[in-house]
């Protein structure tokens, strides 16, 4: 995997990744920034968010769950002094479906925080991950 990082000014920088994809990221006007765009860390907690959303719903369909809709509400803690890394990530899945089982997205969420999400497994290393879960029925 590659991806290029390039300066645009003060502490605006455009990612590209290496499928072809761009994102502006910037900083708060007080760190010297315009905030045209996400901070560098939230772009991290993003992409871990996606990166468990994703298998968690590969995981249902592949099991023939009747998933609808997926969403993650993502709330995190980062440490108070440099470097400031994340401390603590809570994701709340909330899964709509016909006659979803919780023991099914359960384990889909195991799965994934355990085995296939590489984001939020190198995470792990540094902050206390947690998950919950609601079921919406279609």
């Amino acid at each position: 995997m590659k991806a290029r990082i390039k300066w645009v000014e003060d502490v605006c920088f455009v990612g590209e990744s290496g499928s072809g994809h761009a994102i502006v990221m910037d900083g708060a006007p007080e760190g010297g920034g315009r905030n045209i765009g996400m901070r560098p860390m939230e772009t991290v907690l993003l992409g871990t968010g996606a990166c468990t959303a994703y298998d968690v719903v590969h995981i249902l369909k592949k099991s023939r769950a009747v998933i609808s809709d997926c969403s993650v509400e993502i709330e995190s803690e980062r440490a108070t002094e440099d470097p400031k890394i994340f401390t603590r990530i809570h994701f709340h899945f909330v899964l709509t479906g016909k006659q979803l089982k919780p023991q099914q997205v359960e384990r889909a969420i195991q799965l994934s925080a355990e085995k296939y999400c590489s984001a939020s497994i190198m995470l792990a290393k540094s902050a206390t991950i947690t998950h919950d879960y609601e079921i919406r029925e279609t």
